[in-house]
């Protein structure tokens, strides 16, 4: 597609400062621009490209603008980041979504599939299994019996969504993952582990993203449940009724154990472990590889293994880098008490 810089300024209802006809043919990272592309200037510490960058047309926050006149034609805007995302969710719109039933799928007789939903190649949808308005359902995807899936969903090929389970409007699920697998459940007997049936679901709300390769487990009894608007990044385990509230961001490798209930708004970094059966508040921030074993309050923010207040690792953590060295000086004292007493 080809688009002026005047087109993209008004998509983004941008101020121009030069060739309002410069021609866009792509897009480029700023540090690797080339003639005919557009990128687009958000910090300070990539100011320096608004001069020396090869793109034709540069997306800019206003609040970097230093001088009249730069190389490239410049589409100033109050957030240049949130510009560019504009810019390529509209692109992605204008790709068009897929409609209709592939050659090779199986759906059985007792499926509900929505108005120009899409069901790709290789596909199985079982009996009683719902599929909403709009739904594009990618190769290779199985989905169970009973499954309700909403209105506008993206289920990417080779992802899972085991029996009974239930997916809201708009929500999108990455390759490989599995929605709705057995729970962790075991009874240690004399004769050893005995399987514990996992008999409920999982409810995934709204707006959800689950990225690839995650695994979501159903509930022993009852459900599993992700909130509305909460995104989940790759490499993901959530365990048998855990229930997370809305809006919250998980980074990739986290792992949380069963029955934890994790309310809204909360950040929680990439290889995070939290243990099971307790509570995390709202608004919380876990920094990365941090260990939680305890229920946490409201907008505390936590690290370390195990986690403590944030300020209060950053205190901790200067003696223990300096430990050495406090040991020496511990020994040279006790030395020289030792040598003094012998005197």
């Amino acid at each position: 597609m080809e688009f002026t810089a005047s087109q993209i300024a008004s998509f983004i209802d941008g101020k121009i400062i030069g060739d309002e006809n410069a021609l866009i043919t792509g897009v480029s990272p700023i540090e690797n621009g080339e003639s005919g592309h557009l990128s687009f200037i958000a910090q300070d510490r990539f100011s320096h490209f608004l001069d020396s960058s090869k793109c034709s047309v540069i997306i800019v926050s206003e609040k970097l603008l230093e001088k009249n006149h730069y190389n490239p034609t410049l589409i100033v805007v109050k957030d240049a980041y949130l510009s560019f995302q504009i810019l390529m969710n509209l692109y992605q719109e204008m790709q068009g979504r897929k409609e209709g039933i592939e050659n090779g799928s199986s759906i059985h007789d007792t499926a509900v599939i929505g108005d120009k939903a899409y069901i790709g190649a290789f596909t199985y949808v079982s009996e009683k299994a719902k599929i909403g308005e709009g739904s594009q359902i990618y190769p290779h995807v199985y989905i169970g019996k009973g499954v309700k899936i909403g209105k506008n969903c993206k289920i990417d090929s080779g992802a899972r969504i085991y029996d009974y389970c239930i997916i809201g409007d708009n929500c999108v699920i990455h390759s490989n993952t599995v929605i709705g697998g057995d729970g962790f459940g075991f009874q240690p007997t004399a004769d050893g582990f005995k399987k514990i049936p996992q008999l409920g679901n999982v409810i995934i709300e709204d707006d959800v993203e689950i990225g690839s390769n995650c695994s979501i487990d159903r509930a022993t009894i009852g459900s599993t449940i992700i909130g509305k608007g909460t995104k989940i990044d790759n490499l993901i385990q959530i365990a048998h009724n855990v229930k997370i509230g809305q809006n919250n961001v998980i980074a990739a490798q986290a792992g949380i154990a069963g029955s934890t209930t994790i309310g809204d708004w909360n950040q929680i970094g990439g290889q995070v472990g939290v243990v099971g059966h307790i509570k995390i508040g709202n608004q919380v921030k876990i920094q990365a590889q941090s260990g939680v074993n305890s229920s946490v309050n409201d907008r505390e923010t936590l690290y370390g293994s195990p986690a403590i207040s944030y300020n209060d690792y950053l205190r901790s953590y200067v003696h223990f880098r300096n430990l050495p060295g406090i040991v020496n000086r511990i020994n040279n004292l006790e030395n020289n008490s030792k040598d003094n007493t012998n005197e």
